[in-house]
């Protein structure tokens, strides 16, 4: 990309992916600036968010949130994710507010990755976040066929006792090959405060990785910022 590099928060919301680059049969991963700055504290998925004047994130979390509607939330503070997926039968936590990672293993081999990853103004295409989820794909492997990102969505908010809505994402999912792992990644770069959900999840095959992604759709939701 011509122009500023992202920060390492841009490079290290692949950071999981790298150790499980060679799972996603068709999708290898590659960091293509060696000479990008050093990292800088990532935002720790369970972190606190600030609260911004006159931005009402109650409102915001009580409507779906489209790629089309990245614009309404409040600049420069990051989406959260709140995750109670180890309460699933079979799924533990491996590591937790791990440089903004938080990853989780079940007993049936699947792996999954979390991360909320900011500074990425240099991937931001403004007020479209789909273009600008698109160059966040692009950038972690600049040899990805945009075409083949799929929409996905993650619960939107955390309030159980309130209608449940959702948030629209990318998704990238991959067969296994042979004697290989069944990967998907699901993605949003949020243009307007320049921040990015990442969710990776891999699993021994098929079968595994549906129900894996079916657990994860159901625990996982992403918080709008205060």
């Amino acid at each position: 990309m011509a122009g500023a590099k992202p920060g390492w928060a841009a490079i290290a919301v692949l950071g999981a992916l790298s150790a499980l680059g060679a799972l996603l049969a068709g999708c290898s991963v590659n960091v293509p600036d060696p000479s990008a700055p050093k990292p800088s504290p990532s935002e720790s998925t369970l972190s606190t968010p600030t609260i911004t004047p006159g931005h009402d994130a109650e409102a915001l979390a009580a409507k779906d949130l489209p790629l089309s509607a990245g614009g309404t939330l409040a600049p420069g503070d990051p989406v959260l994710v709140s995750s109670r997926l180890e309460e699933v039968q079979g799924w533990s936590v491996v590591h937790s507010g791990l440089q903004g990672e938080t990853r989780y293993a079940k007993t049936d081999g699947c792996v999954v990755v979390v991360r909320v990853s900011v500074n990425q103004r240099p991937l931001v295409v403004p007020g479209d976040d789909a273009a600008s989820t698109k160059e966040l794909f692009r950038y972690l492997d600049p040899g990805i066929v945009v075409e083949k990102l799929r929409p996905a969505s993650l619960r939107w908010g955390q309030d159980s006792g309130k209608p449940e809505r959702h948030v629209e994402l990318l998704a990238l999912e991959s067969a296994p090959a042979s004697g290989g792992t069944a990967a998907l990644v699901l993605a949003r770069l949020f243009s307007s405060p320049a921040s990015s959900v990442y969710v990776s999840v891999a699993c021994p095959d098929s079968g595994t990785l549906a129900k894996a992604r079916a657990e994860v759709q159901s625990r996982l939701a992403v918080v709008p910022p205060g």
